[in-house]
């Protein structure tokens, strides 16, 4: 099986380096038109240059189709011109890969409220933003494949990243709700959580770890889940040629008696709620008040 995008248009966002220049060159040699957005800033979100430039003469230089954007994906009104841009010249969007990011890494009790604000809305707001400003255009050809990034620390938190890890956690509840909105027109929507040696990790990273992880090493995850054969609502972690699946669980928990709905009765109840027996992937926001009301009902008869 080989996988196209042959006659399809991608939007890779903060694609001037990294995962987003290594997503955006397979896009193209897969044949899709590419528009590669940054900003051109730095790590930090600070300055700018003409990366997207660069990706794009890359691309153009292997016979490739794309063009440069260098729009803030935090600010919707230059999404929104984005988006317009790229179905008046090209006809449509069918591949979103929201990859834009930057870090201010600092722990909480010395975090300005400026950069755990900042940091919220390049990952998250950002991310909204620019599906946002696609969502009609894909509504409208019954198809569309969007690609969240999340992240381990937003699965598991990071010492030093609550901003990064509320985002990136942020996002996660943003793609499983948008894979909802989207199923019935056949838009997909996925998270991947990736380790790569990039700009953001060249000072995490010790030498040897930097170059096993290679952005190269998560891009077979990716352009899977942007394809037309790709799954919804998967998380997929990825790096220097691991994957991994993750998943959101619940257990089946306990109905407590009435007489025992205390802070003291769940105290004594507390080791059985928290067993993981029993627990299964948590499909939907529904689940929980359904649950809870079908373990009431039983309890009625």
């Amino acid at each position: 099986m080989s996988i196209s995008f042959a006659g399809q248009v991608a939007i890779v966002t903060g694609a001037g380096n990294g995962l987003g220049r290594a997503y955006a060159l397979d896009l193209a040699r897969r044949g899709a038109k590419v528009v590669v957005n940054d900003l051109g800033a730095a790590r930090d979100g600070s300055g700018h240059s003409d990366a997207a430039l660069a990706v794009v003469e890359e691309i153009r230089s292997q016979g490739g189709e794309a063009m440069a954007d260098g729009g803030d994906v935090s600010d919707f009104a230059q999404m929104q011109v984005l988006a317009e841009r790229v179905v008046r010249d090209w006809g449509g969007v069918h591949v979103l890969i929201n990859n834009a990011g930057i870090l201010r890494d600092r722990t909480f009790a010395k975090m300005d409220p400026a950069d755990f604000e900042l940091v919220l809305r390049v990952h998250l707001l950002g991310s909204a933003f620019a599906t946002k400003a696609v969502w009609n255009t894909m509504r409208e050809q019954n198809y569309g494949r969007v690609l969240m990034t999340t992240s381990s620390t937003g699965l598991g938190g990071n010492f030093g990243q609550a901003n990064y890890g509320a985002a990136k956690a942020g996002v996660l509840g943003l793609a499983r709700t948008l894979r909802l909105e989207g199923a019935r027109h056949d838009i997909r929507v996925n998270c991947i959580a990736p380790t790569a040696g990039t700009r953001m990790t060249a000072d995490i990273f010790p030498d040897e770890a930097y170059k096993a992880f290679e952005p190269e090493g998560v891009v077979p995850a990716a352009v899977f889940l942007v394809s037309k054969d790709a799954p919804t609502d998967a998380i997929v972690a990825a790096g220097g040629g691991v994957f991994q699946s993750a998943f959101i669980t619940m257990n089946d928990g306990m109905l407590l008696p009435e007489a025992e709905r205390t802070a003291e009765g769940f105290a004594r109840a507390w080791p059985k709620i928290r067993e993981r027996a029993g627990d299964h992937v948590f499909e939907n926001g529904m689940e929980q008040s359904h649950h809870a009301l079908s373990m009431l009902l039983k309890s009625q008869h």
